[in-house]
């Protein structure tokens, strides 16, 4: 009887653990106002790297280290600007739209199993329009570490994150959309 009792103690106390992380993730998400960080995204092969602020909702800037190339979103369009190319499109219509709602990830990760993926990373596939987005935190700080997901032209794209800074003092006019040269 004893036996059984430690038993079904160990099992209260794994599915507590593992329903915490969830909690600590949505409670950590609850807290963040914005987030600044460096990225590399891999779409087909082919690897970038730079530096994005994220400002909830719905608004991004990411500066890539090389072509001079922008993303800015202002929560409604989402602008990719390079020397040479304009690229506007509105939010609603990408994968970054649900990744950039706040609101939108604490109510799917309310209700996804979660999965460990490599010992570190915490992982939630959300199924929203047509899109399927996974979306990583860390296991440790359950911050944000990065996002897979399928860009407009069908092609995976898996973003890492790393040197995560959250609530900083940001520049309001960051997230101005610019203008076709």
């Amino acid at each position: 009887m004893f036996k059984h009792f430690i038993i079904y103690i160990f099992f209260i106390l794994v599915s507590n653990v593992q329903a915490s992380n969830k909690d600590k993730i949505i409670e950590n998400l609850k807290n963040i106002k914005n987030l600044n960080f460096n990225f590399e995204q891999n779409i087909n092969g082919k690897v970038e790297n730079g530096n994005c602020t994220i400002k909830y909702p719905k608004k991004i800037y990411c500066k890539y280290q090389k072509n001079n190339k922008i993303i800015v979103s202002n929560g409604k369009s989402l602008v990719i600007k390079t020397k040479t190319s304009f690229y506007r499109y509105p939010l609603n219509k990408t994968p970054l739209n649900s990744i950039l709602d706040k609101k939108f990830l604490i109510r799917k990760i309310v209700n996804l199993k979660e999965k460990m993926l490599d010992k570190t990373y915490i992982n939630f596939e959300i199924e929203e329009k047509d899109n399927k987005i996974n979306i990583f935190f860390n296991d440790k700080t359950f911050n944000l570490a990065g996002w897979q997901t399928k860009d407009i032209y069908q092609n995976i794209s898996i973003t890492h994150i790393s040197s995560i800074h959250v609530n900083q003092q940001i520049d309001k006019g960051l997230f101005n959309v610019p203008t076709q040269n």
